[in-house]
């Protein structure tokens, strides 16, 4: 685990509100220098701390309105198949998110559709590309009331 400073902590928390802010306005809430925030984010990054930086989008604005929540169950859990399934889901640009689980679901994904028909028709194209899924459920998102990346960075202990 890298070790992080109250400045470090404090930009992770900025930068996730909003990446597009710059230096100088980091440094202002940060009270430290725009060079200063420039070489943390630099470093944080090249850690690996900072992942990636994306921009949120509206997904009704793209036509793309409809959220979806599929419950995967294996009929094996082998490693090939684990493997296999996990880099064909990584490929896919309609799934947002998808977590191998406990319990009686294997994976659990978030997926984003235009409509009803184009997330069946994807799940009977991953159906028949993946037989090892031995049935999935789905729930519908009726209202988005949050949607975010964001992990909390506490302040860091005092000494």
């Amino acid at each position: 685990m890298t070790d992080l400073d109250r400045f470090d902590r404090e930009l992770l928390n900025l930068v996730q509100e909003d990446s597009g802010q710059t230096a100088e306005s980091l440094a202002a809430q940060v009270a430290l220098s725009p060079s200063a925030i420039q070489r943390r984010l630099r470093r944080m990054r090249e850690e690996g701390v900072i992942a990636r930086e994306v921009a949120v989008v509206d997904a009704a604005k793209v036509g793309r309105p409809t959220f979806f929540i599929a419950s995967l169950q294996l009929e094996q859990e082998r490693p090939e198949h684990l493997n296999q399934l996990g880099a064909w889901l990584q490929a896919q640009p309609a799934v947002q998110q998808a977590f191998y689980v406990t319990g009686q679901a294997d994976f659990v994904l978030v997926l984003t559709a235009p409509d009803t028909a184009s997330y069946e028709a994807f799940m009977s194209r991953m159906m028949i590309e993946h037989p090892n899924i031995k049935r999935y459920t789905t729930s519908v998102a009726l209202n988005v009331v949050k949607r975010g990346l964001a992990i909390p960075v506490p302040p860091a202990p005092a000494v």
